[in-house]
């Protein structure tokens, strides 16, 4: 990830225009991803995890001054054209994150949440609907990982979204108790990639519309897996695991 060292043209639909404060010793590019430092309230070029500021309205240069000399003008509301990795026709509705000033991607790990895609708009680019304040993270309040392997889920795993980017990962629960709220979600474009959620052998993961066994996944089936479905997982009863809430197609394990 780099950046932006130039001013860069997107699409972008305007809304609301306002003027944030900007950070010392640094420049935010015209069509930066502005980021607002949260311990100062400063305006910098986007650093993940930063308050969505919104989208810079034209070149704002503070490299000789001090933090506030400047302000920068941004965009707080609209929809804008943005490159993410692996964009295709069916992601209509996903939301984006960005982990700089000029990196999108399709979950939420190490990033700040921008908006949600109204229209695709050609291969690896789409409109994103945004409003710095407004819209806020589906998870807002979880911390976010990217796994791209099998992964068994521990203590330190309750109050996360656990994305998943890669066809036939599996992600392990231990033997039931004292863990809530895990979120497992796909991080794959529509039929790319199965995600399963395996109990442990004496366990089972009970839920709507599920007929529960001990030793049986829950799966987000490939074939109709799309990008953001879920599944929320917690705590149960002595017969095992709680899945209390889920989008898209999750089946039990045959």
């Amino acid at each position: 990830m780099t950046t932006l060292s130039v001013d860069k043209v997107r699409d972008l639909k305007r809304g609301g225009i306002s003027n944030l404060p900007v950070i010392a010793a640094d420049i935010i590019y015209g069509g930066a991803v502005v980021g607002v430092v949260k311990a100062t309230g400063h305006a910098r070029p986007l650093v993940g995890g930063d308050q969505f500021g919104g989208f810079a309205y034209r070149n704002a240069d503070n490299s000789l001054g001090a933090a506030a000399d400047i302000q920068v003008s941004v965009v707080r509301e609209g929809i804008v054209t943005l490159p993410v990795s692996g964009a295709v026709i069916t992601d209509v509705g996903a939301h984006v994150w960005a982990t700089d000033d000029d990196t999108f991607v399709f979950h939420g790990a190490g990033g700040s949440y921008v908006g949600k895609v109204v229209r695709f708009a050609g291969s690896g680019y789409v409109d994103v609907q945004f409003s710095a304040g407004e819209m806020l993270d589906p998870f807002e309040g979880m911390l976010h990982e990217l796994k791209s392997a099998n992964y068994t889920i521990d203590a330190e795993d309750g109050g996360k979204v656990i994305w998943v980017d890669t066809d036939a990962v599996v992600l392990t629960l231990p033997a039931v108790g004292g863990i809530n709220n895990v979120v497992v979600a796909n991080a794959a474009a529509y039929g790319v990639s199965g995600v399963a959620i395996s109990p442990n052998a004496s366990d089972m993961i009970e839920g709507p519309d599920i007929t529960a066994a001990d030793n049986k996944d829950i799966i987000n089936t490939k074939a109709t897996a799309n990008r953001g479905d879920y599944a929320v997982i917690t705590d149960g009863d002595a017969n095992g695991w709680s899945l209390i809430r889920r989008k898209g197609v999750w089946a039990r394990e045959a």
